[in-house]
């Protein structure tokens, strides 16, 4: 095992395969970092430095800097893919995916469908998402709820390094498309990751980070470890909270999530997108229909109201989801009677 950054999980699981299959290409705004400054390529190494040393080792025909155009580089890996390459594409910001649409749910998302199931599309994108810098409406979003709906799709939010490892590699290899989700909070935490360069896991498979018996606390990202915190916080008053972090959220792992809820009988969905129409309503309206008959209180939510994200500091901590309120939403359940 190594202990390592998430940024560096990204970093270094594209830079072993890319060693592996000579297939594997990389584009995106400045992915090169640096080129066509006074340093040169690799002066800078990319905004979120997972892309640092990949041109040195690879160059210019599988490390690929792009126009600033979301459009531009999805329709072009979305051709790579088609033509028997295994681009993974970045775009800086998730915020910018609504200029890509067609390229993505038009295009890549359909692929395999509109083909008969003969031909493939073997395109991971990724990006940056969420909410905690101050960086206003238009660079904080999570935009996982508008692409888990759209089917053709798979979507991962990996929340530690490990995640990142075994997911993205399985992502890389896969042969659909591919949203890989990275929360910009998360770039600097550590964790261990298995050293073993096939270590893979499998999407639609939800992992069970503490078990109670008491309470269900569904989430994945930057906001499981609030989860998690608060679960430590109430085994001290005996109050037991299965936390599921999701990982993926298309395909989706009902059977972890109906299992806990069935032992339970409460439920708290905590995420970081507005409530109308997103990932908690519709995690709400599965334990609704498939485990009424387990439920002791109402299905609650935890989000941001919807509303566009705040800039002003204060405004954004007020905004978004925190301890104390995914404490309050269990204590609600636990009372409900």
């Amino acid at each position: 095992m190594s202990n390592m950054m998430y940024r560096a999980a990204v970093l270094s699981t594209i830079m072993e395969e890319m060693e592996r299959d000579p297939n594997v290409v990389v584009l995106g705004e400045d992915v090169v970092g640096g080129m066509g400054t006074e340093g040169g390529p690799e002066a800078i190494g990319g905004i979120w430095s997972t892309s640092t040393g990949l041109y040195d080792k690879f160059g210019p025909t599988r490390v690929i800097d792009t126009p600033i155009s979301e459009s531009a580089i999805v329709g072009a890996a979305a051709g790579l893919a088609l033509s028997g390459k295994r681009p993974i594409a970045e775009l800086m910001f998730a915020d910018f995916i609504g200029v890509s649409l067609d390229q993505i749910w038009n295009q890549i998302a359909k692929f395999r469908y509109m083909f008969g199931g003969k031909t493939r599309c073997p395109a991971v994108i990724r990006m940056a998402y969420g909410a905690g810098y101050n960086a206003a409406a238009q660079h904080s979003q999570s935009v996982h709820q508008i692409l888990t709906g759209m089917p053709g799709l798979k979507v991962v939010m990996p929340t530690t390094p490990a995640d990142v490892k075994g997911l993205l590699r399985t992502a890389i290899r896969d042969d659909d498309p591919v949203i890989f989700l990275e929360h910009k909070a998360l770039y600097a935490t550590t964790g261990e990751v298995p050293d073993d360069r096939d270590f893979m896991i499998p999407f639609g498979h939800a992992r069970l980070s503490r078990a109670g018996g008491d309470v269900t606390l569904i989430s994945s990202g930057l906001l499981l470890g609030m989860c998690e915190a608060v679960a430590d916080k109430l085994a001290g008053e005996g109050i037991g909270c299965d936390v599921i972090d999701l990982r993926t959220t298309s395909p989706l792992d009902e059977e972890t999530i109906l299992d806990s809820v069935e032992v339970t009988g409460r439920v708290v969905v905590v995420d970081e997108a507005p409530p109308r129409c997103g990932l908690g309503a519709d995690l709400c309206a599965l334990v609704a229909e498939k485990a009424f008959s387990s439920l002791k209180a109402p299905p609650l939510q935890v989000t941001p109201p919807h509303t566009p994200i705040p800039f002003a500091r204060e405004l954004e901590s007020a905004y978004l989801p925190s301890v104390d309120k995914i404490e309050a939403a269990v204590r609600r359940v636990l009372a409900w009677r």
